[in-house]
């Protein structure tokens, strides 16, 4: 992959944004208050997590990268903005003092997890509206759109950003989430798992059942393409004229943190440059074997994905 074609590649990330921070420490005795074990925190990190991880995991391989978010008027939201200017992304959040900004706490010892803890809230309406028409004059300046639902209702207007995406004739790349997908109608691909599909289609006993409902679901639902994460087993994009099966690359698995992040981010990033999405399926691919490697919210180099 030519490295200008990445760097001349806009993306625009919109969605549910937050903050991942880790407390890593030792632990040497148990609690005398409960049987829980004593973390003595020795080193505290700060990575963007979400829909931000998703913008980073496009800046880190060379593309540019917008994120359009809702955030806290808190020290989280601003931590967020702070990092995301740090990594190369154009941060355009909107502040929502009456919000608190979503992180996710976890503390790590020996290389372990031991526990997470979640803080969120959803964003007010005001804000979401004003979030709404800078994305109209975002959508004049990139190629490809990245929907990542993480169901903190950053993406309550997200029938009408499909409709603004498609007016303009980029590609929409959606991570989904929930069982009902009827308010991703009319997007390029959806990148759901194992699990989430199972929500929407029920369980599968044979290839072929999973093959049916899968094609089913994305002609109902005018959708491209269907990308379908299947960990061990690789990917499968479903498509108008079948389906393309890409095997996993073997690797340890050390954490599958993000891992769903880095997959639609090198996607969007790759058909943002022109590549045809068979091209680019197996792309995404790698760089999600290799990300699964590393511990917490990691990204992937271009170094690393393309061997260069």
């Amino acid at each position: 992959m030519d490295r200008t074609l990445l760097k001349n590649a806009r993306v625009l990330v919109a969605g549910d944004a937050m903050l991942d921070r880790y407390w890593f420490g030792d632990v040497d005795r148990i609690s005398p208050e409960a049987p829980v074990p004593v973390v003595n925190v020795v080193r505290t990190e700060e990575r963007l997590g979400g829909a931000a991880n998703v913008a980073r995991s496009i800046a880190a391989v060379g593309a540019s990268s917008t994120l359009l978010s809702v955030v806290g008027g808190d020290e989280a939201g601003r931590s967020i903005e702070r990092l995301l200017i740090a990594e190369g992304i154009t941060p355009k959040l909107e502040f929502d003092d009456a919000l608190k900004t979503t992180v996710k706490l976890r503390v790590v010892a020996r290389q372990q997890q031991l526990v997470r803890c979640d803080f969120e809230a959803a964003p007010g309406e005001e804000c979401l509206k004003r979030h709404l028409g800078l994305f109209t004059e975002l959508m004049r300046t990139n190629e490809a759109l990245v929907l990542s639902d993480y169901g903190k209702g950053g993406l309550s207007h997200i029938i009408a950003m499909i409709a603004g995406a498609r007016a303009a004739q980029i590609p929409i790349l959606i991570d989904p989430k929930g069982d009902d997908y009827s308010r991703y109608r009319g997007a390029t691909v959806i990148t759901p798992n194992r699990s989430e599909l199972r929500q929407v289609i029920g369980s599968w006993s044979s290839e072929e059942a999973l093959i049916e409902r899968a094609q089913n679901l994305r002609r109902e639902l005018d959708l491209q393409y269907l990308l379908l994460t299947r960990s061990e087993e690789g990917m499968t994009l479903f498509g108008p004229d079948g389906q393309l099966n890409v095997p996993a690359q073997a690797r340890e698995v050390y954490d599958v943190s993000g891992a769903g992040d880095t997959v639609i981010g090198i996607l969007a990033a790759m058909l943002a440059t022109g590549m045809p999405i068979e091209e680019a399926v197996p792309i995404a691919n790698r760089a999600g074997g290799i990300v699964v490697g590393k511990l917490g919210t990691a990204s992937v180099s271009y170094e690393e994905l393309f061997g260069e």
